[in-house]
């Protein structure tokens, strides 16, 4: 049976590092695991990371930073065997790309106003 490519999602190349995340739900490592993301608490300009392995990143909300460059080029190693990173998530992750003009820019939506 011929499974169905995933659709191609477009996001904006300079968007906040955390609605990235939040949205992808993947973090690069610097050994070049992606590991998968279980909780995101926010702190103001900071965020604690805990992946499935259980491991905790502590991280600055910046779209310089390595792990936001990481994401957007696409650069892994591989996926990190204790977090379990299911092979549609991988495939999802390589279809996705980042363009500078088009694109989601993953606003987040209010009720009362429409954007935040």
């Amino acid at each position: 049976m011929k499974s169905k490519k995933p659709a191609k999602r477009f996001y904006r190349k300079r968007v906040e590092l955390f609605r990235l995340i939040e949205k992808i739900k993947l973090w690069p490592a610097r050994s070049g695991l992606l590991h998968g993301i279980k909780f995101i608490d926010l702190m103001g300009d900071q965020a604690r990371i805990t992946t499935h392995c259980n491991k905790i990143f502590m991280v600055n909300n910046s779209r310089n930073s390595r792990a936001a460059r990481w994401l957007r080029n696409k650069w892994f190693n591989g996926a990190c065997g204790t977090c379990g990173v299911p092979e549609w998530k991988l495939e999802k992750y390589a279809s996705t790309q980042f363009r500078r003009h088009y694109g989601s820019q993953l606003l987040k939506k209010n009720k009362d106003d429409g954007v935040l």
